[in-house]
C-alpha cells in the first residue's frame, strides 16, 4: 500500500510538507500546482514551489516530491516539464482536478475533463518530452459538472503514457462536500491497466479501509486528513484508530512549522492558525490552544506560547 500526500494550494506548501513527512509515513508528496501559460518559468519559481529540488527532490525526511503542473498549452507544459526534470524533479504530475473558479475560467484544472482529447494531448506532450525513466502521472476528478466522461478521461490519461492516475472521488460540481463516492472508482480501476490511486474524504484509518474496500484501489492519496491528524499515515499502516502522536510531540511539530521559511510574518501567523483550527477537530488541546492564540498577531509570541505550554 502506497500513501501519498496530496497537493493542496495554500496548504501543503514546502513548510507543511517538511512537517508532515517528518512525522508521517508517505511514499511521496506532490507540490501545489505550478501554473503554466506561455513561457518557460524561471528557476526561482520552481525553487519557490519546490525548494526540495535543491536537495535531490526530497524533503528533509527523505520523501520524494513530485512536481505538478496546470495548464492547457501542450508545448509549454512539455518545455516546463523538461526544465523541472533538469532541476531535479523525480516525477511530473498533471492537474485535471482543481475546482477553483478562476482556474477553470482560464481553461485549467477540472474544466478540461469535458475535453478528453485535450487531456490526452497534454499528458502525451509531457510524456514524450521528459526522459523515459521519469514517471508522468495525472490527477483528475470524476468529471466537471457531471460524470459523462469519467472513463474517457481515465483512458485518455493511460493511453497518453501516464504511469498512474489519481482520482478524487467527486466531480468539480460536488466540490469538497461529503461524501466522496469511492465506489465510482471501481469501474476505473477495472478498466485501466495502470495503477489507480484513490483520493477524497480519508480522515481516519476506518475511512482508509472503507475507501480501499469500495474503490478496489490499493493506494491512497491523503490531503486534509493528513493535515488534521499528522500521524494518520502511521495509524493506517499499523491499523490503529487512535492517533499515535502525543500532544507534546505535536507541539514540537508546530514549533518546527513556525520556524519554517516565510516571506511575510502575518501570512505565517495566518497559516499556523489555519492548521491549528484544522487540528482542533481531533485534538481537544488544539481547541484550547486556539482560544489562547487566536488574537495574537506576532509570530514570536505564538512560539513563546507553544514553548511555555510544552514546558508545563
Amino acid at each position: 500500500m502506497k500513501l501519498i500526500l496530496a497537493p493542496m494550494e495554500g496548504l501543503t506548501d514546502p513548510i507543511m510538507r517538511d512537517v508532515l513527512t517528518h512525522i508521517g509515513s508517505f511514499d511521496w508528496c506532490v507540490t501545489e500546482f505550478i501554473r503554466v501559460t506561455n513561457s518557460v518559468l524561471p528557476d526561482h519559481v520552481y525553487h519557490s514551489y519546490c525548494p526540495e529540488l535543491l536537495t535531490e527532490g526530497k524533503t528533509a525526511a527523505g520523501t520524494p516530491v513530485h512536481v505538478q503542473f496546470l495548464g492547457n498549452d501542450p508545448e509549454m507544459l512539455a518545455a516546463n516539464a523538461v526544465r523541472a526534470v533538469a532541476l531535479g524533479a523525480p516525477a511530473i504530475d498533471m492537474n485535471f482536478g482543481c475546482p477553483a473558479k478562476t482556474v477553470n475560467r482560464h481553461r485549467g484544472g477540472s474544466v478540461l475533463l469535458d475535453e478528453p482529447d485535450v487531456v490526452h494531448q497534454l499528458v502525451k506532450a509531457v510524456r514524450d518530452a521528459v526522459p523515459s525513466h521519469i514517471p508522468v502521472s495525472a490527477k483528475m476528478r470524476l468529471g466537471y459538472m457531471d460524470r459523462n466522461f469519467t472513463l474517457e478521461n481515465a483512458h485518455a490519461i493511460e493511453d497518453a503514457g501516464a504511469a498512474w492516475v489519481t482520482v478524487h472521488a467527486r466531480t468539480k460540481a460536488e466540490g469538497y462536500t461529503p461524501p466522496a463516492f469511492w465506489e465510482q472508482l471501481q469501474p476505473i480501476r477495472e478498466a485501466l491497466k495502470i495503477n489507480v490511486i484513490a483520493n477524497g474524504e480519508i480522515w481516519t484509518n476506518s475511512d482508509a479501509k472503507q475507501c480501499r474496500l469500495e474503490s478496489g484501489c490499493d493506494d491512497l492519496m491523503i490531503g486534509r486528513g493528513a493535515v488534521t491528524t499528522p500521524d494518520l499515515t502511521q495509524c493506517i499502516r499499523q491499523n490503529l484508530d487512535e492517533p499515535l502522536i502525543t500532544w507534546d510531540e505535536l507541539l514540537t511539530l508546530q514549533i518546527r512549522f513556525l520556524h519554517g521559511p516565510y516571506k511575510k510574518e502575518i501570512n505565517m501567523v495566518g497559516r499556523y492558525k489555519q492548521w491549528l483550527g484544522m487540528m482542533s477537530k481531533h485534538y481537544p488541546e488544539a481547541k484550547m490552544l486556539w482560544n489562547e492564540v487566536k488574537r495574537i498577531k506576532q509570530l514570536n509570541e505564538i512560539i513563546n506560547k507553544l514553548q511555555s505550554t510544552s514546558a508545563e
